[in-house]
């Protein structure tokens, strides 16, 4: 079967390559289903028993395993391209619902841990890197707008998913049963939606698309250097990149996973507290924030650079959260507004960070240095929940309400950002000794000979 295919479709000559991006949102649409997991955790508590840490557990291992599929995948992904590693991601998310709906049916929760923590993981974690690759090759002009076009629909995967997920609670039931049905028709729909981007998706052509060179915008030029996965992580500005992302991302992850209860926790003492279905709306606002971050900042990187951009990040999102802290319930408004902005900054990490290894690494094998640095984004999957769910029970059980919950765990978070900035202005372009050797005359380039080699 052409979808089972081990080569990579190459692309035809004449092939638009605006038709990539489509077919890698049609994939991180579907897996970012991942940031509407709050939606269930209320259901889970009632029907299961759980407490806020437990039900958290699906999500956490999810997120582990995204990053340590993409970490020992990459260099697969690279290898065999992008049909392949979306059609195993398929197959593997829409499992994860399958047996998740088992669990949820029988009552084992551990079987809703295995289903969607980790083998939902393994396709959270393929699927994300299958297509930046790919993009980054097809848009050598446009690597942070061409990444954030894509990977905008993993932030946006809740704003479906989560009115989705609601409506179908409402309709089947928030008991045992009704999450299970939920799970199952969740799984088949995304398996067909996934499998029109693993049916659309090409590789660039062996002669480049000439449109990269006709339309290249000002901002940074293109790069020449090329460092292996396995010299890359030797030098410290993967490293200094790792930290980064791990404490950008454990900033917002912390919210997004909690972000239902959260808001609702956060008012209850108010004379105006939310609602359930105002809850879901405030995931919903969260999640386009975090696809429209996904766009926004990553295209401002072309043209500030990536360290100005996340000079914004960590410092802006710093002060938002401090701004949260003190003036805690007395404003709707703006708890919701600085939520969304740092939701923003999350997303924004996650669609700039491609490009930034591209700026410091070149394209050679950018794919598997992306998988690789993802086990940061595993790191803070398990921080964020942890740090939010652990400190509000806490607080919880000694008595404590509303936003008293949390400003503990706010305060983690301003401290786990100044240290991403400060390692961030650490970064330094990567010392040649760990470049690839140019090619010699009449020989292909290692970008080139890797993707002649993925052919074979």
């Amino acid at each position: 079967m052409p979808v089972l295919d081990r080569t990579p479709a190459r692309a035809p000559e004449g092939w638009s390559r605006w038709l990539v991006p489509p077919a890698a949102l049609a994939i991180h649409l579907a897996i970012g289903q991942a940031y509407a997991w709050s939606v269930f955790k209320p259901p889970l508590e009632g029907a299961l028993r759980l407490s806020g840490t437990a039900s958290a557990l699906p999500f956490q291992l999810a997120i582990v395993t995204l990053g340590l599929s993409a970490a020992f995948g990459g260099t697969l992904v690279e290898r065999r391209g992008p049909r392949w590693a979306m059609a195993l991601s398929t197959v593997c998310f829409s499992a994860g619902f399958l047996v998740s709906a088992l669990g949820a049916a029988t009552g084992r929760f551990w079987l809703i841990v295995v289903g969607y923590g980790a083998l939902g993981g393994i396709g959270l974690g393929i699927g994300y890197i299958s297509p930046v690759s790919t993009l980054l090759k097809w848009f050598p002009d446009r690597p942070g707008t061409a990444t954030g076009i894509a990977i905008m629909g993993f932030g946006g995967g809740a704003l479906i998913a989560s009115p989705a997920s609601t409506q179908l609670l409402a309709a089947l039931g928030t008991d045992a049963a009704g999450i299970a049905s939920t799970f199952l028709v969740m799984g088949l729909a995304y398996g067909v939606f996934m499998t029109l981007g693993v049916l659309l998706v090409r590789v660039p052509p062996e002669t480049p698309p000439p449109a990269a060179e006709a339309a290249a915008p000002p901002g940074p030029p293109l790069t020449t250097i090329q460092v292996s996965a396995r010299s890359a992580l030797r030098t410290p500005q993967f490293w200094c990149l790792w930290v980064v992302l791990c404490t950008n991302v454990t900033a917002g992850i912390g919210i997004l996973e909690k972000a239902a209860p959260m808001v609702t926790d956060f008012f209850a003492r108010t004379t105006a507290p939310v609602g359930a279905s105002a809850a879901a709306g405030f995931v919903g606002l969260l999640s386009l924030a975090n696809m429209a971050g996904r766009l926004t900042w990553s295209a401002l990187s072309d043209v500030i650079g990536r360290k100005n951009v996340y000079r914004l990040y960590l410092g802006a999102g710093a002060l938002l959260y401090v701004l949260i802290v003190v003036v805690g319930d007395a404003s709707k408004p703006l708890f919701i507004g600085c939520a969304a902005v740092i939701l923003s900054f999350y997303g924004g990490g996650f669609a700039t960070v491609p490009a930034y290894l591209r700026d410091l690494f070149g394209t050679y094998q950018v794919g598997a240095i992306h998988g690789r640095l993802l086990t940061a984004w595993s790191t803070a999957g398990v921080l964020g929940p942890l740090i939010v769910n652990a400190v509000a029970d806490a607080r919880k059980s000694a008595g404590y309400g509303g936003p008293a919950l949390y400003t503990t765990s706010f305060a983690i978070m301003i401290g786990l950002l100044a240290v991403g900035f400060v390692a961030n202005e650490l970064i330094r372009p990567v010392h040649p000794r760990h470049h690839e050797p140019p090619a010699p005359a009449g020989s292909p380039a290692p970008a080139a000979a890797e993707a002649n080699g993925a052919d074979r």
